[in-house]
């Protein structure tokens, strides 16, 4: 597949072989470092290895030119604040370019939208996410402790860090599930414990080791209750 050949040839030339002085390199000179234009240049001769056809040079033509485009462009807009968006946005632009040109070569249909089974896995996966956050936070706005004392209990946290861990671990309760190994369940628990008997014992508050206690519950309950429901 040509897919599969040219995310190889990305995979390696926009990671394994781009040192960090290369990027920083572009970060500070822009347009003017010759390290964008030997990074193109690695990536065309890349997928034009990978491919192993010389009649399809034009595709690692199109490869090179577009990954330039896409570079350029992120490099001449992003600053400090927009750097982790532009990053995600770039890759995807490159992903979106080597799906086009999959397409182009009929590797792709939209069959699967047909798939029921699958369409039920996207479902109960996107449930998982924000909406179920939403409902884990309603069901325990009524019961929020509020710190007795601002000197007992640990205030400092990432910004929005329980939401996406609280994410992070249903997806990884339901996969367990749907590939039929429940003891990552179990190790799933286990590791959230150890991890959040520290915070609890410095807290020292009953209160707030209920509420952690009913939210972790109800995130795994809702987990494990979603993947019975879609098996």
């Amino acid at each position: 597949m040509i897919f599969i050949q040219l995310i190889l040839a990305h995979l390696l030339g926009d990671f394994v072989l781009q040192p960090n002085s290369w990027v920083s390199d572009k970060e500070n000179k822009k347009l003017k470092s010759k390290y964008l234009y030997l990074h193109v240049l690695i990536h065309t001769i890349l997928s034009l290895i990978f491919l192993w056809n010389l009649e399809l040079w034009w595709v690692a033509v199109l490869v090179g030119i577009t990954h330039f485009i896409i570079d350029a462009s992120k490099l001449s807009f992003q600053n400090i604040k927009t750097k982790k968006r532009w990053f995600f946005f770039d890759q995807a632009l490159h992903i979106a370019v080597i799906v086009g040109v999959s397409f182009y070569f009929n590797e792709f249909d939209f069959e699967f939208l047909q798939d029921q089974n699958l369409l039920k896995i996207a479902m109960a996966a996107l449930f998982l996410t924000s909406p179920a956050s939403i409902f884990i936070k309603i069901l325990l706005s009524s019961w929020t402790p509020v710190p007795e004392t601002q000197t007992d209990i640990q205030t400092e946290s990432l910004s929005s860090a329980g939401k996406y861990i609280g994410i992070l671990e249903r997806l990884l309760v339901f996969t367990f599930i749907m590939v039929n190994h429940w003891e990552g369940v179990g190790f799933m628990v286990a590791a959230k414990s150890v991890f959040r008997f520290s915070d609890l014992a410095q807290a020292k508050q009953r209160k707030l080791t209920e509420y952690v206690l009913i939210g972790t519950l109800l995130s795994f309950g809702m987990a494990v209750l979603t993947g019975i429901l879609i098996k």
